[in-house]
């Protein structure tokens, strides 16, 4: 048995279909965690739903922003574009939107040390705190009110977590966190607009990546995230970062999370043949 950890697919069913080849990937062995946004953008995104929903016994996901933007869709109220459109129109359109709206949005493993988020933990959240908001807004998703609760997410949020706001905003600020969150300041206020990789300028204006914000609540798990194209891979004692841009001309990656050393798999989208790579040195 292994379990591997893969990266954003988002609708490139072809390369994840490639790299599960690669890593010899048995579902009914072997387990597979995937750090959401599985579709949108690629043109295999119905390809995709269909065949994790095929193996979804063997399976954790944890949603993305573009999952909660397809399912948004379904319900009217954001617009489809063509990629998502044959999953809209399929007849078995209902099941797969039924069984999205009953992901997670942070999976925990403590006999593996691991726990994921598609966007990470926000440095407001202990583990505790983010398994409980967690929660909150899955129970959200899959109740029969989803689609006034929706529309009310895609307003704009908070960028502080404040305990005495609405319940509206801070369930608004939880899915921001969990599925959009890429950089914070000092203060832990999280910022929204920047989706480029990190440079010193940036850090000279006080905006550094989220788990490198100051006074970060401490979190014993490595926290698996996707999301961060421009990141790219990323792995060091607290985090393992997963979106190398397969959808952008890079690669989709995948990581073996069971053994004492990670070994890493990427195929390039090219379909040139991906290789594994040497065991990974924590940074």
């Amino acid at each position: 048995m292994a379990v591997w950890a893969i990266g954003d697919i988002q609708g490139c069913y072809g390369s994840f279909m490639e790299l599960l080849e690669k890593i010899a990937f048995n579902p009914e062995i072997d387990r597979l965690w995937v750090a959401g946004d599985l579709v949108n953008r690629g043109e295999g995104s119905l390809e995709t739903l269909e065949y994790l929903y095929s193996i979804r016994e063997s399976v954790e996901i944890v949603l993305g922003n573009h999952d909660i933007t397809l399912i948004a869709a379904y319900y009217g109220i954001k617009k489809s574009n063509p990629t998502i459109d044959p999953i809209l129109e399929s007849p078995e359109a209902k099941k797969l939107i039924d069984w999205l709206r009953g992901q997670k949005f942070l999976h925990v493993d403590y006999t593996l040390g691991y726990c994921m988020a598609h966007a990470g933990i926000s440095p407001e959240f202990d583990l505790g705190m983010a398994m409980e908001y967690a929660k909150r807004i899955e129970v959200q998703l899959q109740s029969y009110t989803v689609e006034v609760w929706l529309k009310s997410m895609f307003k704009k949020g908070n960028k502080y977590f404040d305990r005495g706001a609405t319940s509206i905003d801070i369930d608004k600020y939880i899915v921001s966190s969990f599925t959009r969150m890429r950089y914070c300041y000092g203060d832990h206020r999280l910022d929204f607009d920047q989706k480029g990789a990190p440079t010193e300028a940036l850090r000279e204006k006080g905006l550094k990546p989220w788990f490198e914000c100051e006074n970060r609540k401490e979190i014993d798990l490595k926290i698996i995230f996707g999301h961060w194209s421009t990141l790219g891979f990323h792995h060091d004692t607290n985090v393992l970062s997963l979106d190398t841009g397969c959808l952008w001309g890079g690669e989709l990656t995948a990581v073996r999370i069971d053994t004492v050393r990670v070994e890493r798999v990427q195929v390039v989208c090219n379909k040139v043949k991906g290789e594994i790579l040497p065991p990974l040195k924590i940074q």
